[in-house]
């Protein structure tokens, strides 16, 4: 295990920063930085920028200085790096930028919708997430482009959140029916959307409700990511939930994960079975095992 710390040579505020990560884990660099006494505001997903003037106090306290090539790998390497389309912060321009393509006009309620899917105690269901959605919605739709009330529902499905589940989802479809219907779309349209936003509660739409398992597997697609960038959602959902105790936190994410598991099918579009379901089950397989395995 090692913490890396590169060259400052990022300007910003009227000085050069360095980057420090670990090779390691998060939680090794979040225990680094609280004993150097660096501010929590200095991370960013995946590093924290330090200024010029503490590399050598954080070489001298065990950071190994190396250059940027040398910590671009090694974060890469550990599975930590977090990519651009995961950078919550880089999205706000690209969804703007859809959501004036899916209802223009609504630059307001947009706006409204990306706060909402920033607030500071998200660290899973954040912009990230939904921008996220909304491209595996373009991936799985025979199309490329899925109905606008399902590309609607993405935007709402999880606006409303607290990790209350069942209640999110429904004041979520409340929030839609009360914005879409001031924005002056169709109530069928509306009825629809907020059919779709409370689905998602189950992730069980019918064998006949084709709008029902766009969403649900769109939303379930981070299920099927690579290893590395399944065990960050894994995290980010952990960080969620900090306020609740590590067995308490166990028995309740198992629950979850043997729902999901036990889901028949897991994904419901012929599309989404082929990019995400055997990486998925094996994702879902191995978070389990751990999780019993510490029990």
């Amino acid at each position: 295990m090692a913490i890396l710390i590169d060259t400052p040579m990022w300007p910003a505020h009227g000085t050069v920063f360095a980057h420090l990560v670990s090779d390691t884990s998060l939680a090794e660099l979040h225990a680094f930085a609280a004993a150097a006494e660096i501010p929590e505001r200095a991370f960013d997903e995946d590093h924290y920028d330090v200024p010029k003037r503490r590399h050598a106090e954080l070489v001298a306290l065990g950071a190994r200085s190396v250059d940027g090539r040398t910590l671009a790998r090694a974060l890469i390497a550990s599975g930590l790096r977090i990519p651009a389309r995961e950078r919550a912060k880089a999205l706000s321009v690209p969804l703007a930028e859809r959501w004036e393509r899916l209802l223009p006009g609504q630059a307001g309620l947009g706006r409204e919708l990306v706060d909402r899917w920033s607030e500071p105690h998200r660290r899973y269901h954040t912009p990230a997430h939904l921008f996220a959605v909304l491209d595996a919605l373009e991936r799985i739709a025979e199309s490329g482009e899925a109905p606008r009330a399902v590309v609607l529902a993405g935007w709402f499905h999880d606006a409303v959140y607290a990790g209350a589940a069942g209640r999110d989802e429904e004041e979520s479809a409340q929030l839609a029916e009360a914005r879409l219907a001031d924005a002056g779309l169709a109530r069928r349209e509306v009825a629809e959307v907020a059919r779709l936003v409370r689905l998602t509660a189950g992730h069980a739409p019918g064998t006949d409700d084709g709008a029902g398992q766009l969403l649900c597997d769109a939303d379930l697609a981070v299920l099927g990511r690579e290893p590395a960038g399944y065990r960050r959602y894994a995290a980010q959902v952990r960080e969620e939930y900090a306020h609740v105790p590590d067995e308490q936190f166990r028995a309740g994410r198992a629950r979850v994960l043997e729902h999901l598991l036990a889901l028949d099918p897991l994904f419901h579009t012929a599309r989404a079975q082929e990019l995400w379901l055997q990486s998925a089950r094996a994702n879902l397989r191995a978070e389990l095992a751990e999780l019993l395995a510490g029990a």
